[in-house]
C-alpha cells in the first residue's frame, strides 16, 4: 500500500528535467539520429544511462549524463524533453511540480544558444502543462563550475523568459566554486522577481549551507545533508521556515550519506525543518517518486507520520501563492467526492 496520502496534494520541488530524459527517448533520437548509442535495446542501453551500482561515486553518477546530453541535439529535442517531464509527472500521480534546468549545460554539447535552449524547455513544459492538467513552474539553474563570467551569460539565458521562471538555483561543483562567487548573479535574480534555491552542503560541510542562506537569499536548500553536523545551523533552519529539498536515493546513490538509514530527512523532520522528498535525476537514479515515498522513506526510518508531514512540506515549501496552494487542496477534495 502507498505511502503516498491520496487526500492531499502530492508536489515535488527537486526534480532536473535534463536529468529526466527517458531511456525510451535516447533510444528513439539515437537510432534516427545515427549516434553511436552504446546498445540499441532499451536494456541493453539501461546500464550506460541508470544507475545499476549499489554505491558509486558522485563522479560515477555524473558519468550517466553523457547520454541524456548526447540527445539534446536541437530545440526539438529540448522541447520534447521537456514535454515529456511534464507528462511523466502527471503519469506519477503529481499533482504539482517545480522542474530545474541548466540551458548552458543543455547547450553545451553541440554548441547550441543557451537562450534558444531556455525557449524550447518554455514551450515544451507549456504545451505538456495544456495538455496534461499539471501545473508546472520552472527553476532556472546557473552551474557554478563553469565559473562566475560564464554563469552571468547563462542566467542572461533565463532571463529572455524571464516571466515562465519562478527561483534561480545553483548547481555543481560548491568545494571549488564558492557561494560569494554568485552573489551578483542571486542579486540580478532577485530583482527580476525571483526566488532563491541553491543546492547547498551535498558535498560541502555546513558552510556552504550558511553561505547560501546569507550570501544567496536562500528560501530553500536542495539537498543539505551536512546540515545535520552544526545544530545552530538546524535550529536556524527551523526557525526561519528554510525549506530543505532532501534527495533519498540520489544521495545514496552519490554517497553523500553511507545509506537509507543514515540519511538526515528523518532528524529534519524531528527539528521542524520544513524538509520534503524528491526525485532529484530520476532519469539515472531510475525512480519514480512513489518509490521515494513507498521504499526510499521507510528505509531511511520515517514514520508514516513524517511521510505525511514530508509531503505537506513539499507543498507548504512550493513557490505558489496562498491561493494556489488552496485551489489544489481543493482539487484533491472534489476529485475525491
Amino acid at each position: 500500500m502507498t505511502k503516498i496520502n491520496q487526500d492531499f496534494p502530492l508536489v515535488e520541488l527537486h526534480r532536473h528535467l535534463d536529468g529526466s530524459v527517458r531511456l525510451e527517448t535516447i533510444l528513439d533520437i539515437g537510432l534516427k539520429h545515427n549516434l553511436p548509442l552504446p546498445a540499441t535495446t532499451l536494456e541493453g542501453l539501461r546500464p550506460y544511462v541508470q544507475i545499476t551500482e549499489i554505491k558509486p561515486s558522485i563522479l560515477d553518477f555524473f558519468k550517466k549524463f553523457e547520454w541524456l546530453t548526447a540527445v539534446m541535439l536541437d530545440y526539438d529535442c529540448c522541447r520534447r524533453i521537456a514535454y515529456e517531464n511534464v507528462e511523466d509527472a502527471k503519469n506519477e500521480g503529481l499533482d504539482y511540480i517545480e522542474l530545474r534546468f541548466s540551458p548552458w549545460f543543455m547547450a553545451e554539447r553541440y554548441a547550441l544558444n543557451p537562450a534558444g535552449v531556455v525557449e524550447a524547455v518554455v514551450e515544451g513544459v507549456r504545451q505538456g502543462t495544456r495538455d496534461f492538467g499539471i501545473p508546472v513552474s520552472l527553476i532556472g539553474i546557473i552551474s557554478r563550475t563553469y565559473g562566475p563570467d560564464t554563469c552571468m551569460r547563462e542566467l542572461d539565458a533565463l532571463l529572455t523568459c524571464r516571466d515562465a521562471i519562478i527561483s534561480l538555483d545553483l548547481a555543481g561543483d560548491e568545494v571549488h566554486y564558492p557561494a560569494e562567487w554568485f552573489i551578483p548573479h542571486f542579486k540580478k535574480a532577485r530583482n527580476a522577481g525571483w526566488h532563491s534555491n541553491p543546492h547547498a552542503g551535498e558535498e560541502d560541510g555546513p558552510d556552504s549551507i550558511w553561505h547560501a542562506i546569507r550570501d544567496l537569499g536562500a528560501e530553500r536548500i536542495g539537498h543539505a545533508v551536512s546540515a545535520v553536523r552544526d545544530p545552530e545551523l538546524m535550529d536556524y533552519l527551523a526557525e526561519h521556515a528554510i525549506g530543505v529539498e532532501s534527495n533519498l536515493t540520489s544521495n545514496v546513490q552519490t554517497s553523500s550519506v553511507p545509506d537509507y538509514a543514515s540519511h538526515p530527512l528523518k532528524r529534519f523532520l524531528e527539528n521542524g525543518i520544513r524538509a520534503c522528498i524528491n526525485t532529484d535525476d530520476p532519469g539515472i537514479s531510475a525512480v519514480t517518486i512513489a518509490h521515494e515515498y513507498d521504499y526510499a522513506a521507510v528505509e531511511a526510518g520515517l514514520s508514516d507520520e513524517q511521510i505525511f508531514q514530508s509531503q505537506k512540506n513539499a507543498l507548504d515549501c512550493a513557490f505558489l501563492n496562498k491561493e494556489e496552494k488552496e485551489a489544489l487542496v481543493r482539487a484533491k477534495q472534489t476529485a475525491k467526492n
